[in-house]
């Protein structure tokens, strides 16, 4: 499903919780029912700083959690959630102004924005992540373990929630001060395998090893979801096209409008193997794209 800007919420809302959760790696919450209510795995929301000028334009944060009240309830008897979980990595002009933030300052929010990780039922579900590509992974690991239902009415009815049998998180980082919410993933369920570039924890290997072992593993049907860096994504995908494997990937192109008016996150899909390739926008017609579509460069 595109989630298209005229259908999006915005909100004015103040910062809840603002932590340092990894080196230079922080979750942001705060209050947006109805984005928390709508959103589904590997969508994400623009975000700016309420009141600034520097940066003037959002940026696009992938969702990566939902909450409750402070309380541990729901916002109402309904069931209905009460705000999302943002995580980045301070590192560019706009990261590095909202880690300064502090609870209680406010933010602005509209989305959720783009498409969604499938749902084809599966008997084993691949993650693979890279620096801060974790983000999208929780939501649509528990989607597909059956832990957790994601969307509005409208659209939950054509999602499945439960279609995989057993979900493997295969995450990499440099080093282990850089890995975030680890026993987050664990607590979920997940199989996690943990590689770093240092040895620092778990295996001293590349996160595509870890996937190669992973596949090693396989009984039954598969598929893989990676977000990461670039070029980690595209050997994923030659790895995904040589076991003959479906992979979906979520691109991190720089968005300027996220809503599809400025073309400034295009990236090169074909529209199949060996097909001419056209410029397709990422807020609008991703982030979500199969691997084996994208030109890699």
């Amino acid at each position: 499903m595109i989630r298209y800007a005229d259908r999006s919420e915005w909100y004015r809302s103040a910062i809840l919780e603002h932590v340092e959760i990894a080196k230079d790696t922080y979750r942001l919450r705060f209050s947006c029912p109805g984005i928390a209510q709508s959103a589904l795995p590997g969508q994400f929301v623009m975000l700016r700083i309420a009141g600034a000028l520097d940066p003037l334009i959002g940026r696009a944060f992938a969702v990566f959690d939902r909450y409750r009240d402070e309380t541990g309830r729901y916002r109402d008897g309904n069931g209905e959630w009460e705000g999302i979980d943002l995580l980045y990595v301070r590192k560019g002009r706009m990261t590095q102004r909202l880690c300064t933030l502090k609870v209680g300052q406010d933010v602005e929010a509209w989305g959720p924005l783009g498409n969604s990780f499938s749902t084809d039922p599966v008997d084993h579900l691949i993650l693979v992540a890279g620096g801060v590509g974790e983000t999208p992974m929780l939501c649509a690991g528990l989607e597909a373990l059956g832990k957790a239902s994601f969307g509005s009415s409208e659209t939950s009815v054509s999602r499945k929630s439960g279609y995989a049998k057993r979900v493997t998180l295969c995450y990499g980082a440099r080093t282990s001060s850089l890995l975030a919410c680890v026993d987050q993933f664990e607590s979920a369920g997940f199989d996690v395998r943990i590689s770093t570039d240092d040895g620092s924890q778990g295996k001293k290997q590349k996160v595509t090893e870890s996937l190669i072992q992973a596949l090693d593993e396989v009984g039954g049907t598969c598929r893989i979801a990676c977000c990461g860096p670039e070029p980690m994504m595209a050997a994923v995908a030659e790895i995904a096209k040589r076991r003959g494997i479906p992979c979906q990937v979520s691109l991190e192109t720089p968005m300027a409008c996220g809503i599809g008016i400025c073309f400034t996150c295009v990236a090169k899909v074909a529209e199949g193997p060996g097909q001419d390739w056209d410029y397709k926008r990422t807020c609008v017609e991703g982030p979500i794209f199969d691997a084996s579509q994208i030109i890699w460069e």
